[in-house]
């Protein structure tokens, strides 16, 4: 991935020295969201992002920081279709969710749909091919067209955290051909920042009468 390092396709293509740098989320962290804690806590945490808003998912995990190799790793993967970082980055995904996972009862895995217009353009949605990995490794069926992006939203990379739920706000609803009616629903995406998407899609699930939608993402911004 640097340049300056053998790495075959058992690592994927991701060297020794830049696999290190990856840091994996582990406890403590906030209960709802996710977001690592540098401290040391006596109790369940929960951050001051979710405490101001009205999360629809009754929690958020992701495997590792989005932050270094790995964001850059990201990017590749979703804006030059460098699909052969794939199997590092679904791997990054599988290893930290699966124990979690295993002791859960899950109906539906459902990826964060892209608008067709930005999914012909990047010809794949990453957060689909993610969640296809996750479900061979869990056994929980995926359903890519379970959710559907019903307008085109402009990039949230630049907009604070209340911008970016007013912009995807309505912008996802169930396929009607689904009926999740008291169906568990987990949602999986490549990245979490302020769950501004993530919240939008669990509460069109929730609405289509979901009992439980909960997310696990590739990495957390942080």
């Amino acid at each position: 991935m640097c340049g300056l390092e053998r790495a075959t396709a058992a690592e994927g293509y991701v060297g020794v020295n830049c696999a290190r740098k990856v840091r994996l989320i582990c406890p403590p962290f906030c209960e709802k969201c996710g977001l690592p804690f540098s401290g040391d806590l006596t109790g369940p945490f929960e951050c001051s992002n979710c405490r101001e808003m009205d999360l629809a998912f009754t929690s958020a995990r992701s495997a590792v920081t989005a932050k270094g190799v790995v964001l850059e790793l990201i990017h590749r993967y979703k804006y030059q279709r460098a699909l052969w970082l794939e199997p590092f980055l679904a791997g990054l995904l599988i290893r930290q969710a699966l124990p979690v996972l295993s002791s859960q009862k899950w109906d539906v895995l459902a990826p964060v749909p892209l608008f067709p217009a930005r999914q012909r353009q990047r010809e794949f949605n990453q957060a689909e091919r993610l969640a296809k990995n996750l479900s061979q490794a869990t056994h929980i069926p995926v359903e890519s067209r379970l959710l559907r992006r019903n307008r085109p939203t402009p990039s949230q990379t630049r907009l604070s955290r209340f911008q970016r739920a007013d912009n995807v706000r309505n912008a996802f609803n169930v396929n009607p051909r689904f009926h999740i009616e008291g169906h568990h629903v987990l949602l999986v995406d490549d990245v979490f920042t302020t769950g501004a998407t993530t919240n939008a899609c669990a509460r069109a699930l929730k609405k289509a009468g979901a009992a439980q939608v909960a997310v696990w993402t590739l990495a957390r911004g942080i």
